[in-house]
């Protein structure tokens, strides 16, 4: 059953009557006014779905009964009912915010069905707001987890970017959270009521990336049997988040190329030119400065999307950031489960913040949730932890050199194994401290910048892609 309401404005008693009868038996709920003054005074007070009003009445006419619950109830959907005579002022009321007219004399089925097609335009766009605003506070600058100084001075450079049209290249390796970034731009930015268009650039085969990007037109190719509108059209006005950009073949380097530049393209079949205005934000987890001197990837290419760089450290580099995740991935994860894990133990968190997390936040998250689903009281201990991190981390410590006396075992130890276990430990300890900041940490450890990343790249700190920052 349902409980929308209406209020019909109209001072001819018999299409009051006639419209509320018809009305009533489909449902809604109906009250009525005799002219625009008592519409208003029963709006004032009141909310309606629907306002059905004549425009010609005595005292105020339905352009005033338009403009009253344009300002004051913009949720309500506005009718107008017109005679043949008066059609002009009904477009003109449309102009002002009218959803459409009716001409008398009214037939009920087109009242009815005209009504439903307001209310279900107007139940879309409510769920499109919500919509809206569940991704903003999903994927908002809030929920963006750190405290580190690396990850401040990552939170600076997206307050600096966001209200800017820059393009921003994001890099990072896989599962530190290069999209959430993207997401926390996009929706800090004046084009956040526009679209967010993710492609995946590794994920989409290369003979169809071209047509996902740009679109085609019908018969251009075997299967295009209609007209396919692209990415970057879905984008138009918003932002379009290119991921694993360093994947793109060379061809398609070369036409997304003039897309940053001049904002046009074609469709893949088709010779119309078609304009955009979107922002660009890419992301990749290549070094694509070693791409292009491999000639990988194009050197105009990538100084078109360098022009913002933002680079997410590891979370290896950031342990000082594992507890402010666990607990966040705790608490989402135990009212999403229905659990009540309150926190982790002591000598747990401190395993967590030893191991060294190559798959990320993302590998951090997953474990989490693991955990939640399989424990068995209010505290995870370290027990509960995968028995390879809990072995990963055992054996570090038990090669590492300690900071104070140390006691060789009776099996006796490995000195070089030793001593890079220590420059490891030393080498990390140094980039949280400064914020991932390679030359700074090489001052602090009183060293070469150049001699630290030689080292980095021996301990294995680097990724072998990855080239010195």
């Amino acid at each position: 059953m349902r409980n929308e309401s209406v209020l019909i404005v109209d001072d001819s008693p018999d299409i009051r009557f006639a419209m509320s009868e018809v009305l009533k038996t489909k449902g809604f709920c109906v009250e009525s006014a005799s002219d625009g003054q008592e519409a208003i005074d029963i709006l004032d007070t009141r909310f309606f779905d629907i306002v059905l009003t004549d425009l010609s009445m005595p005292r105020k006419s339905g352009m005033d009964v338009l403009k009253f619950v344009t300002e004051h109830s913009p949720e309500t959907i506005c009718i107008i009912i017109t005679g043949y005579g008066t059609i002009q002022g009904a477009v003109e009321a449309l102009k002002l915010g009218a959803y459409d007219y009716l001409c008398k004399p009214i037939k009920p089925d087109e009242v009815i069905i005209l009504i439903d097609k307001a209310l279900e335009i107007r139940n879309l766009r409510r769920e499109n707001k919500n919509l809206k605003k569940e991704l903003k506070n999903k994927y908002g600058f809030k929920n963006i987890i750190g405290s580190s100084p690396a990850m401040k001075e990552v939170f600076s450079l997206i307050e600096k970017v966001a209200d800017t049209d820059s393009t921003v290249l994001i890099t990072g390796e896989s599962g530190t959270g290069k999209e959430l970034i993207a997401h926390a731009i996009h929706y800090a930015s004046d084009r956040k009521d526009k679209p967010f268009i993710p492609v995946n650039c590794a994920a989409i085969p290369e003979e169809l990336l071209e047509s996902e990007l740009f679109g085609h037109e019908k018969g251009a190719f075997t299967h295009a049997i209609k007209t396919r509108i692209g990415r970057f059209e879905l984008a138009n006005k918003g932002t379009i988040f290119l991921d694993e950009i360093g994947e793109m073949s060379p061809s398609l380097q070369v036409k997304l190329l003039r897309v940053l530049q001049e904002r046009k393209f074609e469709r893949v079949g088709g010779v119309k030119t078609i304009s955009v205005d979107i922002r660009v934000v890419a992301a990749t987890n290549k070094d694509l400065e070693t791409e292009v001197k491999e000639g990988k990837f194009r050197e105009d290419l990538f100084y078109r999307l360098n022009v913002i760089p933002i680079h997410i450290p590891p979370l290896r580099e950031r342990p000082s950031d594992i507890p402010l995740l666990v607990d966040y991935f705790l608490r989402k994860y135990s009212k999403g489960k229905g659990r009540k894990v309150e926190g982790v133990s002591e000598d747990a968190m401190k395993i967590l913040m030893k191991y060294d997390w190559p798959g990320n936040v993302r590998e951090l998250e997953n474990i989490i949730e693991r955990l939640v689903i399989l424990s068995n009281g209010k505290t995870i201990k370290k027990e509960d932890l995968p028995i390879q991190i809990i072995e990963k981390v055992g054996a570090q410590i038990s090669t590492a050199l300690p900071t104070g006396e140390m006691e060789i075992p009776e099996e006796g130890l490995s000195l070089s194994e030793a001593v890079s276990n220590l420059e490891k430990t030393l080498i990390l300890k140094a980039l949280e401290r400064t914020g991932g900041i390679k030359n700074r940490a090489a001052k602090l450890l009183k060293m070469n910048r150049t001699t630290l990343i030689e080292k980095m790249k021996k301990l294995g700190l680097m990724p072998k892609s990855k080239k010195a920052a």
